[in-house]
């Protein structure tokens, strides 16, 4: 068994390797997972994601996961967000298939889905 400071020091080390992933990431993906969210079907949504990036050895995006953006009519949400134009694409009433186009276009291609736009700034 690891002891208190071995387990502290594991920890500052995962939270540095994840920063410093963050900051060179083109790409921040950020699933809405509010309880909203979640009963629109937000966790399908994620697990698409996840498994998409995994597939197409995407190195430049991080996912993320938030709470409620506060557009519940138009769940579920995901956001891209382009880190090196400071863009932010929210796209509304997504499923596991537009989430896996959504990637390929967007994060693979630099093209965005407008007919899934919900808000773009």
């Amino acid at each position: 068994m690891k002891t208190l400071s071995d387990l502290r020091a594991i920890k500052e080390k995962a939270k540095k390797e994840m920063a410093a992933r963050e900051q060179s990431a083109k790409y921040r993906i950020v699933v809405a997972m509010g309880t909203c969210g979640i009963a629109a079907g937000a966790r399908t949504v994620m697990s698409a994601i996840l498994d998409e990036i995994s597939k197409r050895n995407i190195a430049n995006a991080v996912v993320t996961q938030t709470g409620c953006l506060g557009f519940c009519d138009q769940e579920p949400l995901i956001q891209i967000i382009q880190t090196d134009k400071n863009v932010t694409t929210t796209y509304g009433k997504i499923d596991s298939e537009t989430a896996r186009k959504i990637i390929y276009e967007h994060v693979m291609n630099d093209r965005v889905v407008s007919n899934h736009v919900f808000m773009h700034q």
